[in-house]
C-alpha cells in the first residue's frame, strides 16, 4: 500500500490546522477511524464482505503497521458484522494514526497541562501539502471537474457518513449542497447500496464492504438533527 491513508486523511480533515484540535465528536472520529481503516483493506484487495460479515480474502500484509494489525485481527477471529467490527476497532485507532503522523512531520504534538495536571495534546499541521491535496480531490469531486477515482469516492463517503460538510469550511446552504453532492458520488459509485454490482463503478468487492459500513457508521451515530 502506498501514499496516503484514508484515516490519516480524514483526521486531517477533522482536525484545526492552526489550534490543532477536532472539530468534530470523539465518537465520529473513532468510528470514523475504524470505517477507514476497513475500507483501506478492501481497497487494497485484502478484506471482502459476504454474507453479512467482514473476511478475510488475502492475509498478505500491505506494508502499513496499523492497517496490517487490523488485517491480523480479522484474519484470527470469527467472522463479524460491519458494525461488531468498527466497535470493537475504534478505541485507540485515532492516537495511533495521530501518532503516525506525527512520525512522518505531517503534525507536531503539542502537549499541554490544564488545571495543572491534565495533559491536553493538540496536532497543529506543521506539512500542509497532503492535507491541501485531500481537499482538491474532494473538491474537484464536489464540483464535478473530474470523475472521482475510487479511494476518493469512498473518501467522500466516509465524509458524509460522518457528517464532516463542517470540516470542509462550509456552512448552511453550501453544506447542505456539498452534502447532497457527496450523496450523489456515493450512490453513483455503488458505495450507498443503491447501485447494482454490475452498474457500479468501482469494483463490487470495494462498493459492498463500502456500503456495508456507511450504513454501521450512521447507525452507530444514530439520526440526524
Amino acid at each position: 500500500m502506498t501514499g496516503v491513508a484514508l484515516a490519516e486523511e480524514l483526521l486531517l480533515l477533522a482536525y484545526d490546522d492552526t489550534t490543532g484540535k477536532a472539530t468534530m465528536p470523539r465518537i465520529s472520529l473513532d468510528l470514523g477511524m475504524a470505517a477507514a481503516v476497513l475500507v483501506e483493506l478492501a481497497l487494497a484487495g485484502r478484506i471482502a464482505y459476504a454474507d453479512g460479515s467482514l473476511t478475510v480474502v488475502d492475509p498478505t500484509p500491505t506494508g502499513e503497521p496499523v492497517t496490517d494489525e487490523v488485517l491480523g485481527r480479522i484474519a484470527a477471529d470469527t467472522p463479524h458484522t460491519p458494525a461488531s467490527w468498527v466497535q470493537r476497532l475504534r478505541h485507540g485507532l485515532r492516537d495511533r494514526i495521530l501518532g503516525d503522523l506525527c512520525q512522518q512531520g505531517v503534525v507536531r504534538d503539542v502537549d499541554e497541562t490544564e488545571l495543572g495536571f491534565i495533559h491536553v495534546h493538540r496536532y497543529p499541521v506543521v506539512d500542509t501539502s497532503v492535507e491541501a491535496d485531500t481537499r482538491q480531490r474532494l473538491a474537484e469531486a464536489l464540483t464535478g471537474a473530474v470523475a472521482p477515482d475510487e479511494r476518493t469516492a469512498a473518501l467522500a463517503t466516509l465524509v458524509v457518513v460522518l457528517r464532516m460538510e463542517s470540516a470542509l469550511g462550509m456552512s448552511g446552504e453550501a453544506a447542505a449542497d456539498a452534502r447532497r453532492r457527496l450523496e450523489e458520488i456515493a450512490t453513483g459509485a455503488g458505495f450507498s447500496g443503491e447501485v447494482s454490482i454490475d452498474d457500479s463503478v468501482v469494483r463490487p468487492s470495494v462498493g459492498l464492504v463500502v456500503a456495508a459500513l456507511a450504513k454501521a457508521v450512521d447507525q452507530a451515530l444514530g439520526k440526524r438533527h
